[in-house]
């Protein structure tokens, strides 16, 4: 694997969070399609897990909720298997950042011997692990639109923009892992901890069921969680056919900004004491 020469320690502008990316791309890459191959090396299907799990959870989800609980979606007229669809758009979105945010108080402390190379960029280990990530959220999508066309006959042409609704998500759980990932190196119970969030988040975010139904003088409260506008934006574009709500969508993009450059700011000024606990 190539490295490239590191970029400052200490990102100036918010542009250094894609300038770290771009200049590190090909050693990203290499990584992530590393990680990706062995997870499943040594399985007979390999790769095609990656396929078969979200495809049958999704069937699990449609099965439980529907025909046995007869869920429908805030009380709507839609049929059995909208409330599954629903369900795993969310659930798509929530895995991501759980996902990516959960393995990262462990990168830094799981990857010593990158550490120990000066001319590493270790800063690119959270990027690796949203890479992964990534490759598994698609591969989910792709099980819920197969899903949604067999049921509907066809799929909404809103479905172009998903990846500008997931795009600010990524950078803000980007900005997210690096402050953990530098956290974690210096205090072990943040994985603990970060699991526990992850798990609350799970229920505090209108997986399971629509924010409308929530009593409107709390319903901002459901608001100040980072998943809740990306959820019911994918789910907009996916499933009801909407349009992104560009106004709100540009203010999420520029928090998500900011979130990744403080983040990576963050782990940049404190990556020189990493080796000093490891």
């Amino acid at each position: 694997m190539q490295v490239k020469k590191k970029i400052g320690h200490k990102p100036t502008t918010p542009f250094s969070v894609f300038s770290s990316f771009w200049s590190q791309k090909e050693l990203i890459w290499q990584l992530s399609k590393r990680e990706v191959i062995g997870r499943y090396r040594g399985s007979i299907f390999g790769l095609l897990w990656s396929f078969v799990i979200p495809v049958l959870m999704l069937t699990i989800y449609t099965f439980v909720f529907s025909y046995i609980f007869q869920a429908r979606w805030g009380g709507g007229t839609e049929s059995k298997a909208d409330y599954a669809l629903f369900l795993f758009a969310g659930l798509i979105v929530h895995t991501l950042f759980a996902e990516c945010v959960v393995r990262a108080p462990g990168l830094i402390i799981g990857n010593v011997n990158f550490v120990k190379r000066v001319v590493f960029p270790i800063e690119v280990l959270p990027w690796v692990a949203m890479l992964s990530g990534i490759f598994h959220t698609t591969l989910s999508i792709v099980a819920l639109l197969v899903f949604y066309a067999a049921i509907h006959s066809g799929l909404h042409w809103t479905v172009v923009f998903l990846p500008i609704v997931l795009f600010p998500l990524i950078l803000f759980t980007m900005g997210v892992s690096w402050f953990l990932a530098s956290a974690g190196t210096f205090v072990r119970d943040v994985g603990q901890t970060v699991g526990i969030m992850t798990t609350v988040l799970l229920f505090m975010s209108p997986i399971f069921y629509p924010a409308s139904i929530l009593p409107k003088n709390i319903r901002p409260l459901l608001f100040l969680n980072p998943l809740t506008f990306i959820i019911e934006q994918a789910r907009d574009v996916l499933i009801m056919g909407n349009t992104p709500a560009w106004m709100r969508l540009g203010i999420y993009y520029a928090i998500s900004v900011l979130m990744a450059w403080l983040g990576l700011y963050w782990f940049q000024k404190t990556r020189k004491g990493f080796a000093d606990v490891l």
